[in-house]
């Protein structure tokens, strides 16, 4: 056995392999898969016709042509092989009617040019040789080379940066192995071993590409379920997590600060102005108590004007929080509304240390209802109506 069977042998054991990877791989679509048995098919079809034509050249105990034939079938098959690649990247456009177009063109020449040795000929020692056309065939081969680098290149617009880097780097080693062959000469068999090693490379991009691409659904969905649609904050759902995450006192962390704030007069707003600017009122409500609370913890959404702000801070910085949110909704205006108050109070953990965060919220929010009493006491509003 020479070397050259031996790197044969091994690259079979490895397109075996990957038909195997792909087989139990639950992520690939069936017909996708059928296009990476294809693609590893052709690969190890073409390199074993290549082989099989080195060892018939000048063997004068085969027939002439069973030699034609294996080379005709070599000619076909490796561009097919490196297009087959090209296949496993579900890009639509153009280039897949070129593609087809060139691969059609080059089997036709192929069997047309085998009686008449254009491409390449049977010397009278039983060789084969380069024929006066042979510059067909590397044109060819070099179209099928272009348009597989620029399907990578839209390919390649779907992933971020770094991802983009290693598989030009996978074009690149496969160009390279078939440039070494090309230019080095019949020594140097590296062709279908890039190809081996670029399937094999892709198969772990797509793979790393596909995990890749959960991870940034699972994300997506995530933020989407804990997202209340109307403000940005978090919803009720999140909310209800965070219950959980707390739910027993030592649990707590001392330093958490609760706020639970509602908006004065939202029913008013809704009445006599409509739903529209009520909805500008509570996303008004939401940017202010977003913008003062956003480096100190989260704001959730948890009713119709409801929020509370989860938050890590001291008593005294608590305090000033709720005197700075007090003087930025006086500040804020809509275009339908021009006037936003708000009733907050706030609870401490470091106060209440047998208390879970569901009840500490309940203590906090005892106080907004004081400072809403204190607000309809001062405004002479009719307290009766707590939608107020």
């Amino acid at each position: 056995m020479n070397y050259y069977t031996a790197v044969m042998i091994l690259m079979l054991m490895t397109l075996f392999i990957l038909c195997i990877l792909v087989w139990e791989n639950g992520r690939i679509r069936s017909e996708n898969k059928r296009i990476y048995y294809l693609t590893y098919f052709l690969i190890g079809l073409s390199a074993l016709a290549e082989k099989t034509g080195l060892q018939l050249s000048g063997n004068k105990n085969f027939p002439v042509w069973l030699l034609i034939l294996v080379k005709v079938a070599d000619y076909i098959l490796t561009p097919m092989a490196g297009a087959a690649l090209w296949a496993q990247i579900d890009v639509k456009g153009r280039s897949n009617k070129i593609m087809f177009g060139v691969l059609l063109f080059n089997t036709i020449f192929q069997i047309i040019s085998s009686f008449f040795g254009w491409i390449f000929y049977i010397d009278e020692n039983g060789f084969y040789r380069h024929g006066p056309f042979y510059f067909i065939y590397i044109i060819v081969y070099v179209v099928v080379i272009i348009l597989t680098f620029s399907r990578f290149i839209n390919y390649g617009k779907s992933f971020r940066n770094q991802n983009q880097i290693s598989l030009f780097a996978i074009v690149i080693l496969i160009n390279t192995g078939i440039i070494m062959q090309e230019a080095l000469g019949s020594e140097y068999r590296t062709s279908y071993l890039a190809l081996t090693f670029g399937a094999a490379l892709m198969y772990i991009h797509f793979t790393e590409f596909s995990q890749i691409r959960a991870d940034d659904y699972i994300q997506k969905q995530q933020i989407e379920i804990t997202t209340d649609t109307l403000t940005g904050l978090f919803n009720r759902y999140a909310y209800s997590m965070e219950l959980k995450k707390y739910s027993e006192p030592e649990s707590v962390p001392e330093d958490l600060a609760v706020f639970l704030i509602d908006i004065n007069e939202l029913k008013k707003t809704n009445d006599t102005l409509g739903h529209e600017a009520g909805d500008e009122l509570i996303i008004g409500a939401a940017d202010c108590i977003y913008e003062v609370m956003k480096d100190y913890g989260k704001v959730y959404r948890i009713g119709g004007d409801e929020f509370v702000a989860i938050c890590k801070m001291n008593k005294r910085r608590a305090s000033d929080t709720l005197n700075r949110l007090n003087r930025i909704t006086r500040t804020w205006k809509g275009e339908k509304v021009t006037i936003l108050r708000l009733a907050a109070g706030y609870a401490l953990a470091s106060e209440y240390r047998e208390l879970n965060l569901e009840k500490l919220i309940q203590k906090a929010d005892h106080k907004m209802y004081e400072a809403k009493a204190s607000y309809y006491s001062i405004n002479g509003i009719d307290r009766r109506n707590r939608q107020q």
